[in-house]
């Protein structure tokens, strides 16, 4: 039975939608209101408060700990500051993604993992023969998520120690109130902003001092909604949505490597040996058959779908997950798996994988849209991700 993260005593009291959803055993919040549209806006114009505790937590340490885990992730760990996070993935021996998350090195031989699934098994198998101590801390440890254009002078509000010297990608230590937590300049909204990791017996009181300074800087707790709106402009991948983890693909083709869902950038093939390398190398000497790309639906071509059916444009009020046919001419190359009307960049915007063939920018293909129960193609022109991208994010 789903149960409540330690927040749950303040998120349950503001969420008058009841609008809930399951996350790895926990309840959370799908949006507040009875429309997201509030807690989206706070994500890109002032501050949005998200609960992120249900994300898995590992810490690992011990004289083998750097060794084991640059064993079990793609990225190159001794090329890792200290306080410095790490974006990356775990891939199988056949270089396919189990899933994708982030690594923070909190000394010179401790890390913490924060997954979107239990890895714990995975992990334990490929520390054989080492010496490193694996733990699961995702009980005892909460998160939230403060995004947006305000959130940087909340936390100088709030936190004893110089937030203007925190730079991307980066984590420090400091007390919020009376709080111990640490900030991380990290987030799945693709703007400014941090996320804040606590004891689980203080999450309450990190909740209400957040609320409490945050109120003259607009900040607004949101829930999915609005978060997987903001991911989707940031062009930010989630697991099971736009790929599935090889742990759960029921045949090959629904596996995928780093290359293709867009993240060959966090492959170091030139490093010490690493659970898949082998097959990586090899498809980057060969090339990969698809593509992760962005989309850009035609509005006029949309529009015009609409009115031969005599309706006015119907657009999607959350970002839809699932699959919609790609074609080139009449034979499909794709399908998208996110998609949504944005409000920031005012464009119909969606993320797909396509055969590499056509993933340039600028290749016209047609996305499989439904009009008065008919299906139909609407014109669309591949983009490279993110739609959203500020300055602010990382400067």
């Amino acid at each position: 039975m789903p149960i409540g993260t330690p927040f749950h005593s303040r998120t349950s009291a503001l969420c008058v939608s009841h609008n809930w959803r399951v996350w790895s055993g926990y309840v959370v919040a799908s949006s507040y209101a009875v429309l997201h549209d509030r807690e989206y806006h706070a994500i890109r114009n002032s501050a949005a408060l998200i609960d992120v505790s249900p994300l898995y937590k590992y810490d690992i340490g011990g004289r083998d700990a750097l060794k084991f885990v640059n064993r079990v992730i793609t990225r190159d760990v001794s090329k890792c500051a200290l306080q410095q996070a790490m974006y990356t993935c775990l891939c199988d021996e056949e270089g396919k993604v189990i899933q994708d998350g982030t690594l923070f090195r909190l000394e010179e031989n401790r890390f913490r993992f924060h997954l979107a699934e239990p890895s714990l098994r995975w992990f334990q198998i490929n520390a054989t023969g080492m010496e490193v101590h694996i733990q699961d801390v995702s009980e005892r440890v909460a998160a939230v998520a403060l995004q947006g254009p305000t959130s940087r002078e909340i936390l100088r509000q709030t936190l004893d120690g110089d937030i203007d010297q925190l730079r991307f990608f980066r984590f420090t230590f400091g007390n919020v109130g009376s709080v111990r937590a640490m900030i991380s300049r990290t987030g799945y909204t693709g703007d400014l902003g941090y996320e804040i990791w606590v004891s689980a017996n203080q999450a309450e009181e990190l909740w209400d001092r957040l609320i409490e300074f945050g109120k003259p800087y607009g900040i607004t707790p949101a829930g999915m909604l609005a978060l997987d709106m903001a991911r989707l402009e940031a062009g930010f991948i989630l697991l099971e949505v736009d790929y599935t983890s090889v742990e759960k693909a029921l045949i090959p083709l629904q596996k995928h490597s780093p290359f293709e869902i867009g993240l060959g950038w966090t492959v170091s093939l030139d490093k010490e040996n690493f659970v898949g390398r082998r097959a990586l190398l090899e498809e980057k000497r060969h090339g990969s058959s698809r593509q992760l790309i962005g989309l850009e639906i035609d509005w006029d071509d949309y529009e015009r779908l609409y009115q031969e059916a005599g309706l006015a444009p119907q657009l999607p009020t959350a970002a839809w997950r699932g699959g919609a046919p790609l074609y080139r001419a009449s034979k499909q190359v794709g399908q998208a798996t996110t998609g949504g009307w944005s409000p920031t960049i005012k464009k119909y915007i969606a993320l797909a994988t396509v055969q590499s063939r056509f993933s340039q920018p600028g290749t016209e293909l047609f996305m499989e849209v439904t009009v008065e129960y008919v299906r139909k193609k609407v014109r669309s022109t591949v983009v490279k991700p993110p739609f959203f991208d500020p300055e602010r994010k990382r400067r």
